[in-house]
Order: structure tokens, then sequence, then C-alpha cells
């Protein structure tokens, strides 16, 4: 680990202004879960790490009619304490409980683990699912980013230098809708997923028919996907094992996974169709008010 200064930020304004001083040798701590153990391991360097956990903004999360606006450090065990965050977007509890142990889950939020921008990230697919909006803050002013078009590489993503990501903004839950997020890890001692995947949909009043929906998959690529093709032809689709199998198949073919000692490409493009398979299930099941168990 190289020797590096640290500055603890109170206010955005004053976290962009030390991040655009330092530029690629800065780095901003959150939960610092992972970027600790980067510096440590001499993955990454930094001549400034920026504490931004006294930002009221980054640490702070409001949920109304309007949706759920989630501050980028906000820790991950306050997201799925929170029983009416539990009952609007299930799917973000579903990530929310497995990023890391339960030491790690008091610091690691969501907003880090988006930033890390790792393929197999537990949150993302989850974000993409939900089409959550990213709210930027930078040496030119704030704008905003659909989460699906955040990653851009391994670990890399689309801030520029002095920008920070501040908050997560989730649409409204709507009515007769549900999300869910799978993983496959293979092995306990092992806390990454071989494939994860997340879904959201919402039903006809009925129950029965499938209007809208969102699909996504993590570690099958360089950066986490949003399967558009095949969430689009969901819509219309009965909410029967049929339209899953369908929509199992469109992902299998998409992933585009690589080899490495957590699975083998074939491997990976099976486990995506079983995982967005299984996803839906548990999405349709909460959006009819029934109760679903991720780890059952």
């Amino acid at each position: 680990m190289n020797d590096f200064e640290f500055q603890t930020a109170t206010t955005v304004d004053e976290a962009v202004s030390l991040l655009a001083a330092k530029g690629d040798r800065a780095r901003v701590l959150t939960g610092g879960t992972d970027l600790i153990v980067q510096l440590r391991e001499n993955l990454r360097e930094a001549d400034l790490v920026v504490d931004v956990k006294k930002i009221p903004e980054l640490i702070q999360y409001s949920l109304t009619e309007k949706g759920l606006r989630l501050g980028a450090g906000v820790p991950c065990y306050r997201i799925y304490g929170d029983e009416a965050i539990r009952k609007a977007y299930p799917g973000l509890v579903d990530s929310a409980r497995i990023i890391g142990g339960w030491q790690i889950q008091s610091r690691a939020s969501i907003g880090g683990n988006l930033c890390n921008s790792s393929p197999a990230a537990d949150s993302i697919p989850t974000l993409i699912a939900y089409n959550v909006i990213c709210h930027i803050a930078g040496p030119e002013g704030r704008r905003t980013v659909p989460v699906a078009e955040f990653c851009t590489a391994p670990g890399r993503n689309v801030l520029k230098r002095g920008e920070l990501l501040t908050e997560l903004e989730f649409p409204a839950a709507a009515r007769h809708s549900g999300g869910a997020y799978l993983r496959f890890i293979p092995r306990n001692e092992m806390d990454i997923a071989v494939v994860g995947a997340g879904a959201w949909v919402q039903l006809d009043a009925k129950g029965e028919t499938i209007e809208r929906a969102r699909l996504a998959l993590a570690a099958v690529a360089p950066t986490p996907l949003f399967l558009a093709d095949a969430s689009a032809a969901l819509a219309g689709k009965p909410a029967t094992e049929a339209t899953f199998k369908e929509a199992a198949a469109a992902a299998s073919a998409i992933a585009r996974p690589i080899n490495d000692k957590r699975g083998t490409l074939e491997y990976r493009k099976h486990l995506a169709g079983v995982l967005i398979e299984r996803s839906l299930v548990g999405a349709v099941r909460r959006a009819r008010g029934e109760k679903w168990d991720p780890h059952v």
C-alpha cells in the first residue's frame, strides 16, 4: 500500500473540490469494503482518499409515493431493516442482504457496490431491473445517468474527474409489481456470484398477464447486462412457466461470459437461464402478494 492523504468531506461541493484537485489519484471512501482491500493489495493506488460518510445527502434516504431516493452511502443494513422498503422494493433487499457478511453490511452501501463496478456485483442487476436513475455531482454541476449505462468496463464507469455518485432514484412502486434477485456462488467460502439475475414485473389486475418487465444479469459479460429484448418480449405474455422458460432461453443466448475458476462459459450460460427463470417466478409471486424466499 502506498502512502496517501486522508480527508473527510462534509458537503458534496467539498468532496467534488477535493476529488477534482487530485483527479485519477483520488478515491472515494464510503464503506471502504472494496477500496481498503484494493489499496492494501496494490490493486489500486491513491494520493488522496476522501471520506464521504459525513455528507448528509449521501447517508440519508426517503421513501414517498414518488419512489425511493437512496443516498449513495446508506449502508445495507438500513435498507433491509426498513419494513417499508422491504415491502416496496423486495428485490433491492435481496441484494442488500448478501453484499458481504453481517459486519460488512454495517458499512457497505448499494452506491459503493455500484461504483466499484464489478461485472459480478450483486446490487447492479437489481438496480437495472428497477430502472434506477443515478444522480452525479461534479465540477461541471449535476447530471443523471440511467443505471443500465453506468458501468462501462470491469471496474470502470461513467464518473469523470472530480465526480461523485450522490443518490439512486427508484421509480414509485407500481401496483401489482414485484422484484427479485438470485445469484449462484460456487461455495460459501467464495462470496462472488458465478451468475446473478434480477427481475422486475408488473402484472395486470388479475395477476395473470405480464404488462411490463425488466431483466438483468451479472457475471456473464464485461458489465452487468440489461436484457432489453427479452424484457420487452414478456409484455402481454401470460405469467406462466412456459413464458418464464422462453425468457430463460433468451437470457442464456445473450450471455457472453468467460471461463475462469468460478465456472466455464457453458456452465454460466446455463445458469443465466436457470436464474432468470427462478427470479421471474419470485418477482411474479411477490407481484401477486405471495411470500417468496430467495434462499429456499
